[in-house]
């Protein structure tokens, strides 16, 4: 049975269709003594990372799901939900993050080209893959759905397993034992999409 993690910050009824779409049920749920009892957790988001964690905190979610973390069950973060699995964000001030995953989470360096990047990086671009479950059936390099406007640096580059390039290569999915993250919205990539959710289903 799979969860997705409620705390205001994220569109969950778009994260809940897809899961319809391939005739798999999930349950919202807001309570985080409730995480004990699922397979599966989804930690999606959409907003700004200083805002979520407090938004954990003041739900009493952040113990749960590091209990969860330790239990060897499979999580996934989205968006924002990958960027809080790091240890701290510099994203309007310094925020300490969820920790699973050393490294942090920073804008994109605009000032490195003499035109500077778009930020938000928005639209489709390609993601350049690792052999690992998640991507199972998909292309080595292959096109999501990103709206994201600060990215995550891994320490240890083996936690990195896929690409994207936005004037220079940064992490866009990571893993580290049984925590999972991706920049781009699954839920928004359409085929590609719905076949990284389906592996996830599989783990």
């Amino acid at each position: 049975m799979i969860a997705i993690v409620d705390y205001n910050m994220g569109n969950l009824a778009s994260v809940k269709n897809a899961f319809k779409a391939l005739g798999h049920d999930v349950v919202v749920t807001s309570d985080p003594d409730s995480f004990r009892n699922y397979d599966k957790l989804i930690l999606p988001g959409v907003g700004a990372f200083g805002d979520a964690m407090e938004h954990l905190k003041e739900r009493d979610m952040i113990e749960a799901l590091h209990e969860f973390s330790q239990s060897g069950n499979y999580m996934l973060g989205i968006c924002l939900g990958m960027q809080l699995l790091f240890e701290s964000s510099r994203e309007f001030g310094v925020h300490q993050g969820l920790g699973f995953i050393q490294g942090h989470v920073e804008g994109f360096h605009t000032s490195r080209f003499s035109h500077p990047l778009k930020v938000p990086h928005m639209g489709w671009n390609r993601m350049f893959t690792t052999d690992h479950p998640l991507f199972e059936n998909l292309d080595e390099a292959h096109y999501l759905y990103f709206v994201h406007s600060f990215h995550v640096t891994c320490k240890l580059q083996s936690e990195c397993i896929g690409e994207t390039e936005y004037g220079y290569r940064f992490a866009s999915a990571v893993a580290h034992e049984n925590i999972l993250g991706i920049q781009p919205h699954p839920e928004k990539s359409h085929k590609n999409g719905l076949q990284i959710l389906e592996n996830f289903i599989r783990l």
